[in-house]
């Protein structure tokens, strides 16, 4: 099986606009069949007048499409602790961490 249940993902959604809202979201996979993973975590974005991204405190339940091109998909470590995930920059870089050695670099050209 591609994912089993319990492992954690990272998820962006594409942007086709320069202006268009930068999607993430963070969770555990709860089930998976056919290609369709049911997620549970925490919605991500960006607060445009700060230029930071923060994460929404309600918790989520998605359907994702592990096929779409829509979607990059990024398995975090089992060690990795969801609840601290925060989005820092460092330099040029853009990284989500969970303030652990573990860093995932979404760095884009320009992400704001």
């Amino acid at each position: 099986m591609i994912l089993n249940p319990g492992e954690k993902l990272h998820v962006i959604q594409r942007r086709h606009f320069e202006n268009e809202a930068h999607r993430h979201f963070v969770g555990v996979v709860e089930a998976y069949e056919g290609g369709i993973a049911r997620v549970i975590g925490h919605v991500f974005t960006v607060d445009r007048t700060r230029l930071v991204f923060f994460k929404r405190p309600e918790v989520r339940t998605r359907l994702i499409s592990i096929v779409s091109a829509e979607l990059l998909i990024n398995i975090i470590p089992d060690a990795v602790n969801l609840d601290a995930i925060e989005y820092k920059q460092m330099g040029k870089e853009l990284r989500v961490t969970d303030g652990s050695s573990w860093h995932l670099d979404i760095s884009e050209k320009t992400w704001v």
